[in-house]
């Protein structure tokens, strides 16, 4: 037979909350003990979708300061904060703004043109 698999919460309270989350495990030495868990980080989301960023390591807030530039942002303008997908709509939307301007400027000086 097994050895009983019975283990003590050795937390600050014994409710099963969100926050006092524990783990079973069984020791190399054949003893049955606890792993207090923690909560799990939602991740770093997109500033304008609100989706969660890809390549980037889903920690608590404090635990970023400890890690590498490369772990922490991803290598694009934006990276880190905003996803792909909304960059490329920013990049099409400044292109498109600033074509509008150039036709803008061109028909003003049709219309200049036309009236001498």
């Amino acid at each position: 037979m097994g050895s009983d698999a019975r283990v003590t919460k050795n937390t600050r309270h014994s409710y099963a909350t969100r926050s006092n989350l524990i783990k079973k495990v069984l020791t190399p030495g054949g003893r049955h003990t606890v792993q207090i868990l923690t909560k799990k980080s939602k991740g770093v989301m997109c500033g304008d979708c609100g989706g969660r960023l890809p390549g980037i390591k889903k920690l608590k807030a404090t635990a970023y300061a400890s890690l590498k530039k490369r772990e922490r942002t991803v290598s694009r303008a934006y990276g880190g904060s905003k996803c792909a997908g909304c960059v490329k709509d920013r990049i099409v939307r400044a292109f498109l703004i600033e074509e509008q301007k150039i036709v803008k400027k061109m028909l003003a000086e049709k219309a200049k043109q036309a009236k001498k």
